[in-house]
């Protein structure tokens, strides 16, 4: 008896081991997946603009970055006690205008010499409603509290989000000929957009992205489907009902590790599993003999992983 259908997977070409450079933009899902790519200690950077939940916000920080495009005084403001940006996540607000822009543009140029040597580079698309400034007419990446009544809220059409990936597509090509993408959409449920809308934006991003696909430009992670279709169920869904909970995440980034990760990777995932493992384990006594041999024990572990993976730090 089957008691589940599942997504269809093939293992893809040009995969991902120690090697690879991974540049990570996008929604929160984005994060779940980078964060696993962190413990395992991929090279990796991961969202320096924080949290960017549809494709114009990607597209704008890609064009910003390559082209090395400082911020200045006029793109940020004041509000709520801290410096923001409406093109940047709220985890680079300041309490200084100064330190907003250092952090604005030390994203940039993190995010363009990533660009240059990733050898991978994955996008995960959240929703595609976006918040248009009726001062400036632009699109913004987070809204900071400011009053929805400055806001138009629009629903970008198939068209509109097909044209901004090809747009980043290209300019991240004009740098780097060689980067592999992977795009994903995310399983978080934005249901504050409604149940329907959320549905319809979902709808959008996938049929855009699949007409991207259909040019040959880059690869697909149906993490989205899996989640809807694998884990079809609220047990899978953490107390908002909203996100994933931490056995969906692992769960699709197994299906991840399965598609994407080169299997001569997996025995040194494996050890650094366990070298963080034991990292995170807390003895009873500091100066106990068991626990000093545990230590020694532990050493030689990193030393022998390092020795194959030297970059690696613990």
């Amino acid at each position: 008896m089957k008691l589940q259908t599942q997504v269809t997977l093939t293992k893809a070409e040009n995969l991902i081991d120690y090697n690879s450079q991974l540049l990570l933009l996008g929604s929160c899902f984005v994060e779940n997946i980078g964060d696993k790519l962190d413990y395992f200690k991929f090279h990796t950077v991961q969202n320096p603009f924080g949290i960017l939940f549809h494709a114009i916000a990607i597209e704008n920080l890609i064009i910003r970055a390559i082209h090395q495009n400082e911020y200045a005084e006029n793109d940020v403001f004041f509000l709520n006690d801290k410096w923001q940006c409406y093109y940047a996540h709220s985890d680079l607000s300041a309490v200084s205008k100064e330190q907003l822009l250092l952090n604005l543009n030390r994203g940039l140029a993190q995010t363009r010499k990533q660009i240059e040597k990733a050898s991978h580079i994955l996008i995960t698309l959240g929703t595609a409603w976006v918040y248009q400034s009726k001062s400036t007419g632009k699109v913004v990446a987070n809204c900071h509290k400011v009053p929805q009544k400055e806001f138009d809220k629009k629903l970008l059409s198939v068209k509109e989000i097909e044209k901004s990936l090809e747009n980043t597509i290209q300019q991240i090509n004009s740098i780097n000929k060689k980067a592999q993408f992977i795009f994903t959409i995310s399983p978080v449920r934005h249901l504050k957009d409604g149940f329907v809308e959320n549905q319809v934006s979902k709808a959008h991003l996938l049929a855009a992205i699949h007409q991207v696909i259909s040019k040959g430009k880059v690869n697909y992670f149906p993490s989205y489907e899996i989640m809807m279709d694998e884990l079809r169920d609220y047990r899978f869904y953490a107390e908002d009902m909203v996100h994933p909970n931490k056995t969906a995440i692992q769960y699709i980034w197994e299906k991840f590790v399965e598609v994407w990760i080169n299997k001569n990777s997996t025995s040194n995932m494996d050890d650094v599993d366990a070298i963080q493992r034991a990292l995170a384990h807390k003895p009873f006594n500091l100066e106990a003999e068991n626990h000093q041999k545990f230590l020694k024990s532990l050493e030689i572990k990193i030393l022998a992983l390092q020795k194959k993976l030297p970059f690696i730090k613990f």
